[in-house]
């Protein structure tokens, strides 16, 4: 039988069995070496008072034991329902006060893991809630015009913007699940960025060259004032959509005939690259809230987008060790200030 397995009371049982067979056996030998009747009856009183004072020691230590693994299963069910922190036991440097000191350092775990699930809970409702509402009015969309095609004859000029509705409203929600995918994945860490050196006049070539199109088709004039023999150890493809976002979202706010200018500028730690518009502008009170995933101000619905970019935009940014800041006033435009640190 090993040890271990034992319980307390066995294991008491076991030391008082061998403590009386040890005082009997010492005092049997010294009997009969001495042959002195006075030192058999020494022995029998030591080994009575020794069995006192253990059964005394026994049950003190086991009032003592029940008590704390009582006061152990009523802190570990509050633990449990996290009703309040365990109690510090008022002795110092024993077994029972280091057991309490690391229930404490658990419940603290506990409480914050818990708090992390709460959070996570709750910013996984809002993600639903923001996807089911940017799912919603293409989905819409795309039904009336699926039933207005089966149920109501049209012409063929009809049926040709019918179809092109419904090109627009797929790639709607097309761009919708492709941002969704990009931002799920930098969160995640299943994409991790890696910085390199390199030349930031050519990532922001890729980057401008995503809105070139929608920029002449708005005759919006694109100024850009960047040096091409600028080294920057950065992640050049998602640094590029991160720029880009930012770009795509001053053509959709600048009005037709304004202006953009991208410019860049060397600090002591930092790169400095400014997006500026001559759009609407951005109220103080929002600018705030533009970084946030979903986010579109009430006045801009109707223009194209999903209000993802600057949020995808700020978190490489972000995982690059730089940041994003606006500035902005209404009716004079907006600038997105992107900040990139020099240093690897």
């Amino acid at each position: 039988m090993k040890l271990k397995r034992l319980s307390i009371k066995s294991l008491c049982l076991l030391v008082g069995v061998g403590a009386l067979l040890s005082m009997l056996a010492i005092t049997a030998v010294l009997y009969v070496l001495t042959s002195d009747t006075l030192m058999l009856w020494g022995g029998v009183a030591l080994t009575v008072c020794t069995l006192v004072w253990l059964f005394l020691l026994v049950l003190l230590f086991s009032k003592r034991l029940s008590a704390f693994t009582s006061d152990l299963c009523q802190t570990l069910d509050n633990m449990i329902s996290g009703n309040e922190e365990p109690k510090q036991i008022s002795d110092k440097e024993t077994l029972f006060d280091r057991i309490s000191h690391r229930l404490s350092r658990l419940y603290v775990i506990m409480q914050e893991n818990r708090r992390k699930v709460d959070a996570e809970r709750k910013e996984l409702q809002t993600l639903i809630s923001d996807i089911s509402h940017q799912v919603k009015t293409p989905t819409s969309n795309l039904k009336m015009v699926a039933d207005t095609l089966l149920t109501k004859p049209v012409t063929d000029q009809e049926r040709v913007d019918f179809l092109h509705g419904i090109r627009s409203q797929t790639d709607k929600l097309d761009f919708l699940f492709q941002a969704l995918v990009k931002t799920s994945r930098l969160e995640t860490g299943a994409i991790r960025l890696e910085k390199k050196d390199g030349l930031l006049f050519e990532t922001l070539a890729q980057a401008m060259s995503g809105i070139v199109y929608s920029a002449e088709k708005k005759d919006i004039a694109v100024i850009v004032d960047c040096p091409e023999d600028l080294h920057l150890s950065h992640d050049s493809k998602w640094t590029a959509e991160a720029i880009f976002n930012l770009l795509d979202n001053a053509v959709k706010y600048t009005p037709t005939g304004g202006r953009i200018s991208v410019s860049v500028e060397q600090w002591e730690m930092y790169i400095k690259l400014n997006v500026t518009d001559t759009g609407k502008g951005i109220s103080e009170s929002n600018q705030a809230s533009v970084f946030r995933r979903f986010y579109r101000e009430e006045e801009v619905h109707n223009e194209p987008g999903v209000g993802i970019g600057l949020y995808l935009a700020r978190e490489i940014i972000t995982l690059q060790g730089g940041y994003i800041k606006v500035t902005s006033e209404i009716g004079k435009g907006s600038t997105f200030s992107v900040f990139l640190p020099v240093k690897r």
